[in-house]
């Protein structure tokens, strides 16, 4: 592993056992373990590569703070904050290897700083692993697409109706505060969905119909609208 280099390194949805090989060997091999959050304990990401990986237990960890929030220059602000404390370490010569659940390259947190930090002339390398929806899909023992189907995913958490209006299968993702907005949506529109929450975790709930779909179904859902 070369030294100064960063790694937005994807732990899969849930699962500790969907991490990829690559992903275990670069947590491994890292000087800092980087993550989004104030407390590791407190870190979904952490605690499945933990899982995973025991020894991550005695690396130096990085704190990376994230508001949820949709303020954009909130976020810009926190982004430059983490990616500007990530470059220290690399400076120092440390590889850090940034965690981040489901896929660094789909709605991740990681993907900003990872911008930010090769920007500032860093090396860096994307580690992807299983995205969320496809872990769902083989939950609900289901193919996610077949044939000549397209697939669409949309960012449940902005407005999606024009989205739900497109061919093919859409993946709804982080809901979060819209849920019974979607839901209102997908009857509206007369949609079949099926959904997981908390996919491959603890507190796992399968959904076959848009009806069970719980009002309190959390951020950690997916769900999947058929043609």
């Amino acid at each position: 592993m070369e030294k100064g280099r960063f790694y937005g390194v994807s732990v899969g949805p849930g699962d500790p056992e969907l991490m990829t090989l690559k992903a275990v060997r670069v947590i491994r091999e890292a000087d800092v373990i980087a993550f989004p959050g104030r407390e590791k304990e407190a870190c979904t990401a952490y605690q499945i590569a933990r899982s995973a990986v025991p020894e991550i237990e005695g690396k130096e960890s990085l704190p990376v703070p994230m508001p949820m929030t949709k303020d954009k220059a909130q976020m810009a602000q926190s982004h430059r904050a983490g990616a500007e404390r990530i470059l220290c370490c690399l400076e120092e010569g440390k590889a850090v290897a940034f965690l981040t659940l489901g896929d660094v390259t789909i709605y991740s947190t990681g993907w900003y700083l990872y911008q930010l930090v090769r920007e500032a002339g860093a090396e860096g390398e994307l580690v992807s692993g299983v995205p969320s929806f496809c872990a769902a899909a083989a939950r609900l023992d289901r193919a996610l697409v077949s044939g000549e189907e397209e697939l669409h995913v949309l960012p449940a958490s902005y407005p999606v109706e024009e989205g739900l209006r497109l061919s093919g299968v859409k993946v709804l993702m982080k809901a979060g505060k819209r849920l019974q907005e979607v839901k209102a949506l997908l009857h509206d529109h007369g949609l079949t969905a099926c959904g997981v929450q908390r996919c491959g975790m603890e507190g796992e709930r399968v959904y076959r119909t848009a009806e069970e779909i719980e009002a309190d179904a959390g951020y950690y859902s997916i769900f999947i609208v058929d043609p």
